[in-house]
């Protein structure tokens, strides 16, 4: 699973990425701050499956609070994307290919409009950065397959190859596969019969409907708490009603996640509110924290951050959070609860045994909800937060 941070210069990305991930990136209020790729590990929130069974689970990866499971996610934080990206501008096209596997994207907006297209400072439109990205991201597809669009369309027709396998094939690396171009045929009722006669539109359109199916995206609107924030993401709202836009504020989060590693506060990611610790934090400092619950938390519900984390996975991605457990809840070291894994909605117990290990779905027998001690078949769909035990032969 990967999420790939998008956006112009100076948006946000980097400082989102580390609100995110806590890792050690370089962020900076100048443009291609960032250059190579940057990886690391978020959270995504599940209410724990521990407290409705009266355990404590052990994590093998992530951590439970004995109300939320964070599981781990994969976050990439690539440089900023200019207009005319799609054809190598700022060094688009390698930024574009580092995008290639990538699941989704998460579009961070400077909401505030305080960066111009380029990330300088100035009058910046954040409704003309979408746009922009939107467009970026489309012709991109659109090069990739005007690149063999017409030898393939020649071999589509002389071979009578079926269209969707063909064009999967050729964009595998991006993740496409046959049902999603099968989907965007029929969404956009265009006739495979004839390549021949589809038009620069009709190849556009079918680009954009690929990447929308392939690679979803939400948007971060960021600096929501800046001055003209408000307005900006309402009319975002009107103009892309079909994405999920979430107001954030990526540098109160990461002020709150450094707070708490160093002790001045017990703070939750995705919460409204958070404990300082008064023994331990001077004046400045709590004057600091107070501005943030009251700009912030009080004004939004959170910062932001987590949610668009939590939404990407379970929302736009539509994943479900599945727990593994036999019917002592513990692996053979005792650790209970170890693992939660995410799997895409409409999984089937024998997807699931065929997730943890080839030998497991080869050798599937029946699935037991450790819920009900009831055993279903391999076809029983799969919910999100069950816990199933595979038996095997």
């Amino acid at each position: 699973m990967l999420l790939g941070l998008v956006g112009k210069p100076s948006c946000g990305k980097s400082t989102f990425f580390k609100a995110a991930t806590l890792a050690d990136v370089l962020i900076a209020s100048y443009p291609f701050a960032t250059i190579e790729p940057n990886h690391g590990m978020g959270y995504v929130r599940v209410n724990a499956l521990c407290k409705e069974l009266g355990v404590k689970c052990n994590p093998r990866t992530g951590y439970c609070d004995g109300e939320t499971r964070f599981v781990p996610v994969e976050l990439m934080d690539v440089a900023g994307l200019v207009e005319g990206a799609s054809e190598g501008k700022g060094l688009g096209n390698k930024f574009l290919d580092d995008l290639r596997k990538a699941d989704c994207f998460i579009q961070i907006v400077d909401i505030s409009g305080t960066t111009d297209s380029e990330g300088k400072e100035g009058e910046g439109n954040p409704l003309e950065d979408v746009r922009m990205l939107e467009n970026e991201l489309n012709k991109w597809y659109l090069g990739i397959i005007n690149r063999v669009w017409e030898k393939l369309s020649r071999t589509i027709s002389s071979t009578k190859q079926e269209f969707s396998v063909a064009i999967a094939k050729q964009l595998s690396g991006l993740g496409v596969k046959e049902d999603d171009v099968k989907d965007a045929v029929l969404k956009l009722k265009l006739d495979t019969e004839k390549l021949s006669a589809w038009s620069k539109e009709d190849l556009l359109n079918f680009a954009r409907t690929l990447r929308h199916l392939t690679k979803p995206m939400i948007i971060s609107a960021n600096k929501a708490d800046k001055k003209g924030a408000k307005e900006n993401i309402e009319i975002i709202k009107k103009e892309f009603p079909d994405i999920i836009v979430i107001p954030t504020s990526a540098d109160s989060e990461l002020s709150l996640r450094q707070a708490a590693n160093a002790g001045l506060i017990d703070y939750i990611p995705g919460e409204k509110t958070f404990t300082i610790h008064e023994d331990k934090t001077n004046e400045k400092q709590e004057e600091a924290l107070e501005s943030i619950q009251k700009n912030v938390l009080d004004a939004f519900g959170s910062t932001g951050v987590q949610e668009v984390l939590d939404k990407a996975i379970f929302e736009l991605l539509k994943y479900i959070a599945i727990f593994p457990a036999g019917s002592k809840l513990a692996d053979s070291k005792g650790n209970v609860l170890p693992d939660c894994f995410l799997l895409p909605k409409g999984s089937t117990a024998l997807d699931f045994a065929y997730y943890l290990h080839t030998d497991i779905g080869d050798r599937f027998v029946k699935a037991v909800d450790i819920r009900t001690k009831m055993p279903v078949g391999k076809d029983h769909p799969l919910n999100h937060r069950d816990g199933i035990e595979i038996m095997t032969s």
